[in-house]
């Protein structure tokens, strides 16, 4: 059993009763406190949950196929890519020039140049839609797994600039509810840690005012508790549950989500902010601040995923913000620009992260997704852009047991449609979750909603088992 104190120490009665008033219901979520969450929890049975997590990338605004990993340099101007070509370690497969790090981990990758995404709307569909259940995949996740892992964690957790305090404004749910947990029940929500960086400060919106009105309140109370403890005392009866429910206020999460606990040369690692600062991006675009907040976080945030992976949390999703929206109007730049303002990011932040997993021997245990909601018309528009379209997208994956260096099915000459192998929204559902459950053994679990079945049990995507 994973305690957060020695098992030669107890609680006194003062101590836990201050505790108490924090974790008795004042952290609950859809009515649990949070020892009844971390009970709930323990109630999946290991055989169905996988020792593998999922972090999906979603690619808000929607990438275009051809400036990624689909450039399609033999078609006419005005179609093929708009930046040029890049060879990668794959024989005889480019990508867009704007990619030269994923290029050359090409051989570590899963590119899809078949995946329809089914319509040419602005949404979250990889993460909810009909193919989901309408249900988040983190709360589906969640809701099999349970929502507190053993080290006191939120299994599943939604990452947006707003996690750091690096943003310019708020990302919204103007486009959908990423944390949406359906029918399936509010506990089951992915956790969603606000802007300041640790969990303690997310933690304000499960507090209601009447009880603790402010942060500084929040940390005074909880140094309170820590000091208290380290000084003595002791409280016999406290079960495990409301052990690892300290855990969650004290210890793991706070850690998990403060990269001020990671070594300073790892975070500029990842840190994707020196490569495009504002002054390299157009002020003309209404966009502007969305770019500064997707390089100012992006490569942070993929580093706070990896932090969570590596303490057992289950599923990740991290949103970009609405940055890929490439189409050139008054809101948004056009490819060429956008191949700079989203690529650069995107291309140095995702390889970072799935080289650090390679080099501490995770790759296997870790599925990257990364993948928008639509794709971009075959023919450039008079402005420059690309325009919305729901036949063609690009998908890349990356680890979980996948294999490597492949590309999965074609597209048509134009770049405008799948020529083989069509993969749909329902088959990446499918892939994500049998990589983190053993979907026959699902309905086993008492009580599973015959829904969230039929969503785990989708045909994975042909040629990646």
């Amino acid at each position: 059993m994973l305690s957060f104190y020695d098992q030669s120490r107890r609680f006194g009665r003062r101590e836990f009763l201050r505790v108490g008033a924090l974790t008795g219901g004042a952290l609950g979520l859809g009515g649990l406190s949070l020892p009844e969450l971390v009970r709930a929890g323990a109630t999946g049975l290991g055989s169905v949950v996988k020792d593998r997590a999922v972090v999906l990338l979603h690619m808000q605004g929607g990438p275009s196929q051809f400036e990624t990993f689909d450039p399609k340099p033999d078609a006419p101007s005005g179609i093929r890519n708009v930046t040029g070509e890049i060879d990668t370690r794959l024989p005889g497969v480019q990508f867009g020039s704007g990619y030269p790090k994923l290029a050359d981990i090409a051989d570590r990758l899963t590119i899809v140049r078949s995946f329809v995404p089914g319509d040419a709307s602005h949404d979250i569909k990889p993460v909810v839609s009909t193919a989901t259940g309408k249900a988040s995949l983190g709360a589906i996740y969640g809701r099999v797994a349970g929502p507190i892992n053993a080290r006191g964690l939120p299994r599943s957790t939604h990452l947006t600039p707003n996690a750091l305090s690096t943003t310019k404004e708020k990302v919204g749910d103007k486009f959908g509810r990423f944390s949406d947990p359906g029918t399936l029940g509010a506990q089951y929500a992915p956790f969603v840690p606000g802007s300041g960086g640790p969990l303690q400060e997310a933690m304000r919106s499960w507090l209601p005012r009447t009880r603790l009105d402010d942060r500084r309140t929040l940390l005074t109370s909880l140094d309170g508790i820590r000091r208290s403890i380290d000084a003595s005392g002791s409280l016999s009866g406290m079960d495990r549950f409301q052990e690892q429910a300290f855990e969650v206020i004290l210890n793991g999460a706070a850690d998990a989500f403060d990269l001020k606990a990671e070594d300073p040369r790892m975070v500029a690692r990842y840190d994707t902010a020196p490569l495009l600062k504002p002054d390299q991006i157009d002020p003309k675009w209404k966009n502007f601040n969305e770019y500064c907040n997707h390089s100012a976080s992006l490569g942070k945030l993929m580093l706070m995923a990896r932090r969570l992976v590596e303490r057992g949390v289950g599923f990740v999703t991290i949103s970009t913000g609405f940055v890929w929206d490439n189409h050139a109007d008054v809101n948004n730049c056009g490819v060429e620009e956008g191949a700079r303002y989203c690529g650069i990011p995107f291309d140095h932040a995702v390889s970072t992260f799935l080289t650090d997993l390679a080099e501490r021997g995770l790759s296997d245990k870790v599925l990257l997704v990364c993948v928008g909601e639509i794709g971009r018309t075959p023919r450039i528009n008079a402005r420059g852009g690309r325009d919305h379209w729901g036949n063609l997208g690009p998908l890349l994956m990356a680890g979980g047991g996948l294999p490597r260096g492949r590309v999965i099915g074609t597209s048509t000459r134009d770049g405008g449609d799948a020529a083989d192998n069509v993969v749909t929204q329902r088959n990446l559902v499918g892939t994500i979750l049998h990589t983190v459950f053993d979907v026959g053994r699902l309905r086993l679990i008492p009580g599973m909603s015959s829904d969230l079945l039929r969503v785990a049990e989708a045909e994975p995507i042909g040629g990646v088992a």
